[in-house]
């Protein structure tokens, strides 16, 4: 584990002369989601995993946090690690950031892999969100934790005892409440201006979610790929907001899939 100047925790494993996969993560985890992604991509890729501002080891800074502040982090460590550009896989909000980031930096994305990030809601889904985000600001993260693991892991995995399970708790717990909630109100306003966004994406994309992902649902994931020339959609049967652990094997074959096609010729300048 590495820390920037700016004060960005990040790993970077695999080949030096590889193309560059960066993993973003999702709200209120880290970079250590992706222990089982980072170890069977870094075989042929380069792999940069890093935790997003406020989250994990990474420092936040004083002004208030948006989509574009945190596209703003993933640009400055390529930066600092001398990288041109990446296939940037994100999950969750992770997701919205790397979106983002191909808007606003494209010659710098190679590829994209959105996975279980939300998109358009419908009102009383915009309403729930919403509702989490004033519940967190009043509670702090321990407010809607409970619900929130019953939305993300599917109940014979809950009760499995799986350790990713007090993992994830346990890093949610560790977050600070007002940056959790700010990050949450992120997640609830960002999609607006990720929607049929004027500048459009036209870097290959694999877009992927669960079948009973409820906050980022199959009719979601097509709507991305709708606004995304050529994208791909994979709907994973089943599983629910958090099947990147619970069932990681299904996401990391398809992501392998997707990205020896995309950028296996793609080596860093």
């Amino acid at each position: 584990m590495h820390v920037t100047q700016r004060g960005t925790v990040y790993s970077l494993s695999g080949p030096e002369n590889a193309p560059v996969v960066t993993l973003i993560h999702g709200i209120g985890v880290n970079h250590q989601l992706w222990r089982d992604y980072q170890h069977t991509l870094s075989n042929h890729y380069q792999v940069l995993s890093y935790d997003i501002l406020g989250h994990g080891g990474s420092s936040r800074p004083p002004e208030p946090l948006s989509l574009s502040l945190f596209a703003e982090q993933l640009r400055d460590l390529l930066d600092d690690l001398h990288i041109e550009r990446c296939a940037a896989v994100g999950f969750s909000m992770g997701g919205m950031i790397n979106r983002r980031f191909a808007m606003d930096h494209p010659e710098r994305t190679s590829a994209l892999v959105i996975m279980n990030s939300p998109h358009e809601r419908s009102v009383n889904a915009q309403k729930l969100v919403e509702e989490r985000v004033r519940n967190t600001a009043a509670g702090g993260p321990s407010a809607t934790i409970d619900t929130s693991m019953a939305r993300w892991f599917t109940p014979e995995f809950l009760a499995s005892k799986n350790p990713i399970v007090d993992e994830v708790r346990a890093w949610v717990l560790a977050n600070d409440p007002r940056t959790y909630t700010e990050v949450r109100q992120v997640l609830a306003s960002g999609v607006t201006e990720l929607i049929r966004p004027q500048q459009s994406i036209d870097t290959p994309t694999l877009v992927i979610t669960c079948e009973n992902d409820s906050g980022s649902n199959p009719d979601m994931a097509y709507g991305i790929s709708s606004e995304i020339d050529g994208a791909q959609t994979v709907i994973i049967p089943r599983l629910q907001h958090m099947g990147l652990s619970e069932q990681p094997e299904l996401f990391i074959s398809e992501i392998v899939r997707f990205l020896d096609d995309s950028i296996k010729t793609d080596c860093i300048p």
